[in-house]
């Protein structure tokens, strides 16, 4: 039977266990053995983390092959109109390519988000909103660079879910334990 560990990576932590003697990683947060994390989350970005002992899981959850859902909360400078959100809808042009078509749409701030530490800065003249965003591939700041293409760069990125594992009743650097 597969472990599998969701944690909620908190804003700052890096996504691995060797200590790089600048920022946390998961070693401080996580004191199993023979886990790994199933893809990576920058240390910018918030949110759900999967970790496992099994290899075949590890596989099907980052290969873009199986195209997994991820969905993403993005607090976003301003707010973006229709034709913003069709665009994400069709795949947005990066430059290493056009993206899988995104489900995105405006929703309000999650209930019961927790602050982030440092906060996001706070520019009186500026209106920020959240998006949810889901995508099935996971390019290198991939929601970051969707989002600032047209036109909406993010302030705040939240993984809210993987597949059917959410981050629901996980605070930020908390783990719980689910069987595969």
């Amino acid at each position: 039977m597969s472990r599998i560990l969701l944690l909620n990576k908190p804003y700052g932590v890096i996504c691995q266990f060797s200590r790089d003697g600048m920022h946390p990683t998961l070693a401080d947060y996580i004191a199993v053995p023979g886990v790994y994390p199933a893809g990576r989350l920058d240390t910018d970005s918030e949110g759900l983390l999967l970790l496992t002992d099994d290899g075949k899981l590890q596989h099907r959850i980052t290969d873009p092959r199986h195209k997994l859902a991820k969905t993403y909360w993005a607090q976003v400078e301003g707010i973006p109109d229709e034709a913003a959100l069709q665009r994400l809808r069709r795949g947005v042009q990066l430059k290493d390519g056009m993206t899988l078509p995104a489900e995105a749409q405006l929703m309000e701030e999650p209930a019961g988000l927790w602050p982030r530490d440092p906060p996001v800065r706070f520019r009186k003249e500026i209106s920020t909103s959240w998006l949810s965003l889901t995508i099935r591939e996971g390019r290198n700041r991939q929601v970051r660079r969707m989002t600032a293409a047209v036109g909406f760069p993010t302030l705040r990125l939240i993984r809210y879910a993987i597949g059917e594992w959410t981050l629901d009743g996980i605070v930020p650097g908390q783990w719980i334990h689910r069987t595969a």
